[in-house]
């Protein structure tokens, strides 16, 4: 079972994305509406990746990412970015911040799960 920590200021892709997951099975998923919940989360039950939206108000998805790298325990946990962004660049600079993928919103439901896995297995 993969222990996913989900952080989307959406509720309702938070929702969607919970549900896609968890029927793809083998995927528990904690969702969290701000990378401040996020911090809270992960100290309280360490996951096995971290599934963040890039633009968010208050932390960023970046931004989310580095204080949970300052975590005892989470520094080497895979991350995987979902942004509706299309710009040039946007993917580089996301996998220079330390992700192992970037995901394009609007995301598929479906393909959700085996998106993740297959990042996760380095493909």
């Amino acid at each position: 079972m993969i222990k996913l920590l989900h952080v989307d200021d959406e509720a309702d892709i938070l929702e969607i994305a919970r549900m896609a997951l968890e029927i793809s099975g083998g995927v528990e998923v904690v969702s969290c509406l701000s990378g401040e919940r996020a911090l809270v989360a992960a100290k309280q039950g360490a996951p096995d990746v971290f599934l963040l939206d890039v633009m968010m108000p208050g932390m960023t998805g970046p931004q989310t990412l580095a204080a949970l790298r300052e975590v005892p325990g989470l520094a080497d946990v895979p991350a995987i970015f979902l942004t509706a962004s299309q710009h040039d660049g946007k993917e580089t600079e996301l996998l220079a911040a330390g992700a192992i993928a970037v995901l394009k919103k609007p995301f598929d439901p479906l393909t959700l799960g085996d998106e993740i896995k297959k990042a996760l297995n380095g493909n």
